[in-house]
């Protein structure tokens, strides 16, 4: 694929680097000479030195063939603008790396829409979002959002012998916009049918709109235990999105800053946690503060060094479970040696986003579900597309493939069998790989 890469720093060169190694086809744009002179030295792209956000530059590292257009230069401003102009220039997809969290606060603007960017990406909520994943209840936790945050697919174990079980999946009584849509069982994973029967031990993955998902809890009365202690040492972006993700009914949060005015900003905007101005780093304070009696243990001061001593302290004052971010690589062999159970480097969970987006045709991105064979899709539905020409019910899609949300506009729904779709709308579908073609085939044009 042709992908341009606009901005030289540390997660541009480390992009470039990984795309590489798959034999894309690379051009770098950065404003610093010495910067686009190191990365031509050290790597097998094309460089091209201005501002990410002029014309003339996107211009010259030929934006208007390429496939993907990733904009992650130091500023949150030259971002947004050069990944808007790189799609109006005609890149396929494109992607900004922004910051400042009011950029994704959809309650007071809608930037990605009105700039019309395919995504907006923080490394420091996927960061957070990773050590959600690792933190929640294993029964019940979100795999993915999608539809700017609108719709998620969320997965749940029945470990227990709820009311569910040995209920078709067309007698749960689940809210309108919600649906199941795969069961693994028996090492197998496949899409879910109306009449299949919810079995104890099946893992389903369950999706939706946002402010439905408490109810499918209560539905099947998945019991979320005792509440956790967790202590998150660095009140930084990654600590505030974990902190906000963490929902007071079953986690009690414990927030470590060392800056004032940060505390204060934190205290404000995170009710259901207790802020605490101090330095995480020093076990004396990581003792007054009783962070041996956590369940879990955060660290995420913004330096890696810091973050592994703070979790190798935290272990041997009795933490239960250690987490860190922990960005350089060499590091990685030797966390799990000093006690840190769950290492998160930004890179990484980068690099697993930018790779859903190398896809080709209508396909937006692409996540797999646990199990292997069936992936979740986000597929642009194109003028023109055979799957626009009738109802959803007599779209003939394989019986492997389930369409399970839609996003038209600024509403997200689970669509129904009289639904049609539209040119413009955004799907998200679920896939049997074995029958990928065949269920794409529906959006493609010509």
């Amino acid at each position: 694929m042709k992908i341009v890469v606009l901005g030289a720093g540390t997660v541009g060169t480390w992009i470039a680097e990984l795309l590489c190694r798959a034999r894309h086809s690379i051009t770098v744009v950065d404003i610093d000479p010495a910067q686009t002179r190191r990365i031509n030295e050290e790597l097998d792209v094309r460089a091209v030195t201005g501002e990410a956000s002029h014309a003339s530059i996107l211009f010259q590292a030929d934006i208007l063939g390429a496939d993907l257009c990733l904009a992650v230069t130091r500023d949150d401003e030259v971002n947004i603008v050069a990944a808007s102009m790189a799609k109006a220039m005609g890149a396929r997809r494109s992607i900004a790396r922004v910051f400042a969290p009011v950029f994704r606060d959809l309650s007071t603007f809608d930037y990605q829409r009105h700039f019309r960017m395919d995504r907006m990406l923080s490394l420091e909520h996927l960061s957070a979002m990773e050590f959600a994943r690792n933190i929640r209840n294993p029964d019940a936790f979100l795999v993915e959002t999608f539809a700017r945050g609108a719709i998620e697919v969320l997965e749940l174990e029945i470990r227990e012998n709820t009311n569910v079980l040995d209920t078709p999946l067309k007698d749960l009584g689940l809210p309108k916009n919600v649906r199941i849509g795969s069961i693994y069982r028996d090492r197998q994973l496949r899409i879910a049918g109306a009449e299949d029967r919810i079995l104890f031990g099946d893992r389903l993955a369950v999706i939706g709109r946002h402010e439905d998902m408490d109810e499918v809890k209560d539905r099947f009365r998945i019991d979320p235990g005792p509440k956790l202690g967790v202590v998150i040492a660095g009140g930084g972006e990654t600590g505030h999105h974990l902190a906000r993700v963490l929902h007071r009914d079953r986690f009690s949060v414990v927030l470590m800053e060392e800056s004032t005015e940060r505390c204060e900003f934190l205290a404000n905007n995170l009710p259901h946690v207790t802020v605490v101005q101090a330095d995480a780093t020093r076990r004396a304070v990581l003792e007054e503060e009783r962070v041996g009696s956590a369940d879990v243990f955060v660290a995420c001061t913004g330096d890696d060094e810091s973050n592994i001593m703070a979790g190798v302290e935290a272990r041997d004052i009795g933490a239960k479970t250690i987490m860190a971010v922990v960005g350089r690589p060499d590091y990685a062999d030797i966390v799990g040696r000093l006690g840190v159970d769950v290492a998160v480097s930004p890179r990484d969970v980068m690099a697993r986003q930018v790779l859903s987006f190398l896809q080709s045709g209508p396909v937006v991105s692409r996540m797999p579900l646990r199990g292997g064979g069936i992936s979740a899709f986000e597929i642009e539905v194109l003028a023109g597309a055979a799957a626009t020409e009738h109802v959803l019910a007599n779209v003939p899609l394989p019986n492997q493939c389930l369409i399970a949300a839609l996003m038209r506009g600024d509403y997200a729904t689970v669509p129904g069998a009289d639904d049609r779709l539209q040119a413009g709308d955004v799907v998200i579908a679920l896939i049997d790989e074995s029958e990928l073609d065949a269920a794409l085939d529906q959006f493609r044009v010509s």
